[in-house]
């Protein structure tokens, strides 16, 4: 199959990669250095969204936000200028669910097939090809994308019609943000009552407070390793669109916005690029421990 890739970052390389891997031939988009490799490995560098959308039978999108979907998709020499009915558009990024319902009804309204298809499992789950995917389409869509999600994921699950992969994937940000600063506290706490923070978090794995998060950020949080992984100003986005559809909904989401919150501050103080595990240096701000 030809398929178009456009954003080779953090997420979008393994993903590539794995999809060149399964024999399918990439044309792909905003090929940067870094990202050199996959056209050494036979992926062809096309010189626009356009170019990309009309060389291949499906485009996938694996960009940082809303604008930068919408410009992909719909600017000058954007994906729709390239499209033919019949192709398949998927975007794998995480963004509005209000806007990716009007985006998925101009790109029907081509002929196409449109699905959002947005992934948890951060970095290593890109690399180990164990990205849990959430989508919302077609069931007809889905059928026809399944076969490649299956070379990117392990827990692959159609969730409703378009707009629904993203509403999950905002839901999975509420759950896994709020965790972070969860286990952030509980860390902190434990350290500054004198406990050592490393077991504590391995008699807790043993409880009812075990959870993924505690197991892979917490060590990460008492390593003090915070390469991203999910940058900080990344997951912030991704609470803004629940903060943002909470507004529309007339629905609290309290500590949604609380951890929101303490994002804009870990920003503020440098910190938008550390992995969000790295949200325990802003509390630790907080107790008086940086400057």
């Amino acid at each position: 199959m030809h398929i178009g890739f456009i954003g080779l970052g953090v997420m979008g390389r393994p993903m590539a990669a794995h999809l060149m891997a399964a024999g399918h031939q990439l044309h792909l988009h905003r090929v940067k250095d870094v990202s050199r490799p996959l056209v050494e490995q036979g992926g062809i560098a096309e010189t626009s969204p356009a170019a990309v959308a009309r060389a291949a039978d499906a485009v996938i999108l694996m960009l940082p936000d809303t604008p930068d979907v919408e410009a992909v998709l719909f600017g000058a020499d954007g994906v729709a200028a390239g499209l033919a009915p019949g192709k398949l558009v998927i975007d794998m990024s995480s963004i509005s669910p209000v806007a990716t319902k009007d985006f998925a009804a101009r790109i029907v309204a081509l002929g196409c097939d449109w699905l959002d298809a947005p992934v948890s499992g951060g970095e290593v789950g890109a690399k180990n090809a164990a990205l849990t995917i959430m989508v919302g389409g077609e069931p007809a869509a889905f059928a026809r994308a399944r076969p490649l999600f299956e070379k990117l994921g392990k827990t692959i699950t159609l969730v409703g019609g378009a707009g629904d992969g993203q509403t999950a994937k905002v839901a999975n940000q509420i759950i896994v943000g709020l965790t972070i600063e969860a286990v952030s506290e509980a860390l902190l706490f434990a350290r500054k009552a004198g406990a050592d923070p490393a077991k504590v978090r391995e008699a807790l794995l043993g409880g009812f407070a075990a959870s993924r998060i505690l197991e892979v950020h917490g060590e990460r949080m008492i390593r003090r390793t915070f390469d991203p992984g999910f940058r900080i100003r990344l997951h912030r986005k991704d609470l803004a669109l629940a903060v943002d559809a909470a507004k529309a909904l007339d629905l609290a989401l309290p500590n949604t916005a609380a951890t929101q919150q303490l994002m804009n501050a870990a920003i503020a103080l440098g910190d938008g690029d550390c992995d969000h595990s790295g949200l325990i240096r802003t509390l630790e701000a907080l107790a008086g421990e940086r400057a």
